[in-house]
This record gives C-alpha cells, sequence and structure tokens, in this order.
C-alpha cells in the first residue's frame, strides 16, 4: 500500500496564501513516513514544518497532520512560523478526535470524501 496525502478545503486556502505547493507537502508527508516527524502529538496527530517555495524551512509554516504510517497523510491546519508554536490543549484535543475519525476511514470512504469535495487528494510529485 502506497502513502495516500490530503488536505482539508480550510487547509487548501492557507496553503495558497502561505505558497506552499502540493509538492512540499508531499515532500512533508515523504518525511513523516520515513520518520522524519518534527513533533509527535500523538493519536495520529503530528507537527511538521514545510519550506514556503523557493524558501528554507526556517521561513516557512508549520502544519497539524493526521498521520498513519505507510497509510495516511491529511493536512488539516496551518500557521505561519512566526505565530505561537504550541496549540491549546482543547485544539489538540479535537485534532485527536478528528485523526480517530479519519484515520479509521476505509480507502473506499476516503475515495468518497474525495468524491465529495471535503479532502482534496495530493498527488506524488512523480505521479503528476
Amino acid at each position: 500500500m502506497r502513502l495516500a496525502v490530503n488536505k482539508t478545503k480550510p487547509f487548501a486556502r492557507f496553503a495558497r496564501l502561505a505558497r506552499i505547493d502540493d509538492t512540499a507537502l508531499w515532500k512533508a508527508a515523504e518525511r513523516a513516513n520515513w520518520g522524519l516527524i518534527d513533533a509527535d502529538l500523538g493519536s495520529g496527530v503530528i507537527k511538521q514544518r514545510i519550506a514556503r517555495s523557493g524558501e528554507g524551512k526556517s521561513g516557512g509554516s508549520r502544519t497539524i497532520v493526521l498521520f498513519r504510517l505507510g497509510e495516511r497523510a491529511v493536512f488539516v491546519h496551518g500557521f505561519a512560523e512566526e505565530e505561537p508554536g504550541n496549540i491549546w490543549q482543547n485544539e489538540l484535543e479535537a485534532f485527536r478526535e478528528l485523526a480517530t475519525v479519519i484515520l479509521g476511514y476505509s480507502e473506499e470512504e476516503m475515495a468518497q470524501r474525495v468524491a465529495e469535495g471535503a479532502l482534496l487528494a495530493i498527488e506524488s510529485p512523480k505521479e503528476g
């Protein structure tokens, strides 16, 4: 099974405004899949730093990703590097609950969410 990478619509808006392209998102998911996770927040929630197009990670953004090794990465939240790095406990709990739901979806259920437009697929740069 290959890693499936997706993003939510709100995250897609954030990424567009932050000038983060799908290739950068794919590479961040791939790094996580190799075990290079910036912060493991537990229960399928990780934090990954991402460089903006043409810049290094230090000037980029941080993202919250729902992640299951070898299976699925779903980008759900992003914030600029200069914003406070910590999320509130209630936000973390909400992300963990969302992870339980989304990471529990079957491949067919994920395909349905993409077809409905609730999630957007991010294709591997090698495929597209």
